[in-house]
């Protein structure tokens, strides 16, 4: 049976209170849930990408066994355990073993090489570092030149470089031209 309260006469219709616009604003509030399509609390990894943290000493049923993934006693099972690379146990290392023999210095200048056969290519009288790079003789500007005297000078030429040795500054000076040394400090500007 329904209950006299719920049932309404026929004929009669239920007086409407007035809504003042606050409320309807508050009430269409209440109605429309406002969810953001972006945002940062939105991200998520990628799938695969992360995985669940190892929870280690539950004991055998946890899937990491009894011994929590460390094998059994000793040094390799024990907490801050770290070797430095080519560690053998305490056996003397290869490393120490083999035999060492030469130096390397750490202040060897390598020089980039032309010799003065290269040079007579080259139709202008003046050759900078730019001038040699752009022809080919050099791959970079920054890096040290070296003119040795394979070749001869067929006309005077002033070339500039870091270095020389001494038969091709004997060959560019007996042709009417100069070997200018350019020094570090010019080199960085």
């Amino acid at each position: 049976m329904k209950s006299s309260k719920t049932q309404k006469k026929p004929g009669t219709q239920a007086k409407a209170k007035p809504v003042t616009p606050k409320k309807a604003a508050r009430r269409s509030i209440k109605r429309e849930k406002f969810e953001p399509t972006v945002g940062l609390h939105l991200l998520k990894p990628a799938k695969g990408s992360h995985k669940s943290r190892k929870l280690l000493g539950r004991g055998s049923s946890s899937g990491h066994g009894k011994t929590s993934t460390r094998g059994s006693k000793g040094q390799t099972s024990r907490s801050g355990r770290d070797f430095y690379l080519g560690f053998e146990g305490g056996q003397s290392p290869l490393i120490r073993r083999i035999p060492k023999r030469g130096f390397h210095s750490p202040f060897k200048k390598e020089y980039q090489v032309v010799n003065l056969r290269d040079l007579n290519k080259i139709k202008e009288q003046d050759l900078t570092l730019d001038l040699l790079k752009k022809k080919g003789l050099i791959k970079d500007v920054r890096c040290l030149v070296k003119i040795l005297g394979d070749g001869e000078v067929k006309s005077a030429l002033t070339v500039h470089a870091h270095a020389f040795s001494k038969s091709a500054s004997d060959k560019i000076l007996q042709a009417g031209g100069k070997a200018e040394i350019i020094t570090l400090t010019e080199n960085k500007k």
